[in-house]
């Protein structure tokens, strides 16, 4: 994309398109899942998406500080969690669903910086979005699949507490040229364990592949669309992911929810959109799963 194309663009496709690759790397995941185990392909993507950002983004290792380490290894082990846990609940649960979950770690957020109680409805209104997209009168639930889909979401939350330390010293690609590395790093210990057993060469570019859908080229579509728009509609645009998850579940998966799930769904995108209202400072929702 050149800079020309960019500019014609409106900035809030930029953003959606940035939406539909992570979502869509996500399903694309689901079938190396089931060959390299979940750990193993999120240390792949994590693996592979570094390579790529430190060919194209020297690190700045020069201006790391002392009191910087701490903020950079908590991003990545952040980035690395978010990864692991988020493809370990696909495996359990549907996409759409994962998502959702997955969402409250940045709704809470929102709702505690904002420094208002009232902003509290808003976790509480999508934690019912999840109750009718789990269904648990059913009398299945994947509980493991929610637990894994819960950590995801604390890792979720907590990459956009430090993604805004680690912003006020390093920007745009160069941050994620450290981060990146040491989620790859930090996975290492249970990714490439699951992997060995199961790696064949071609399962690089697949990895690849996967590492630009997410997170390399929606990370540069966020940066474009963020110059163009407020935090606050950037915000309010993200908290369609869950609602794009369903999309890609559907269209990639065949996973097809139900009236009630697609209730669910509508309650917590309002609940994300909602939340975007309140709060001094925005936290960017931006993410790699």
């Amino acid at each position: 994309m050149t800079g020309n194309s960019g500019q014609a663009l409106p900035p809030w496709s930029l953003a959606v398109a940035a939406m539909l690759l992570i979502q869509l790397s996500s399903a694309l995941s689901v079938g190396l899942i089931e060959q390299l185990g979940a750990a193993g392909t999120a240390w792949l993507r994590l693996a592979m998406g570094a390579v790529i950002f430190l060919l194209i983004a020297r690190p700045p290792l020069r201006r790391v500080r002392r009191q910087d380490v701490l903020p950079l290894l908590g991003l990545g082990a952040a980035s690395g969690l978010m990864s692991l846990a988020f493809l370990s609940a696909i495996e359990h649960i549907p996409l759409g669903t994962a998502v959702a979950i997955e969402f409250l770690g940045p709704l809470t957020v929102a709702a505690w910086r904002s420094g208002s109680a009232r902003m509290l409805a808003w976790p509480v209104l999508a934690l019912i979005g999840v109750v009718l997209l789990t269904e648990p009168w059913q009398g299945e639930v994947a509980l493991l699949g929610i637990g894994y889909a819960l950590a995801a979401g604390v890792g979720w939350g907590s990459y956009i507490v430090l993604t805004q330390r680690v912003g006020d010293r390093f920007t745009g690609i160069s941050a994620l040229s450290l981060t990146i590395p040491i989620a790859a790093v930090l996975t290492a210990c249970v990714g490439v364990p699951q992997m060995v057993g199961n790696f064949h060469w071609p399962v690089l570019l697949l990895g690849a592949g996967l590492a630009l859908l997410a997170p390399v080229i929606p990370f540069g579509l966020e940066m474009r669309a963020l110059r163009r728009m407020t935090h606050t509609a950037f915000g309010t645009l993200m908290a369609l992911e869950p609602a794009m998850g369903v999309l890609l579940g559907l269209v990639v998966l065949h996973q097809v929810p139900s009236l009630v799930q697609g209730a669910g769904v509508v309650l917590v995108v309002a609940a994300g959109a909602a939340a975007q209202r309140g709060g001094a400072r925005r936290p960017a929702l931006e993410h790699v799963p």
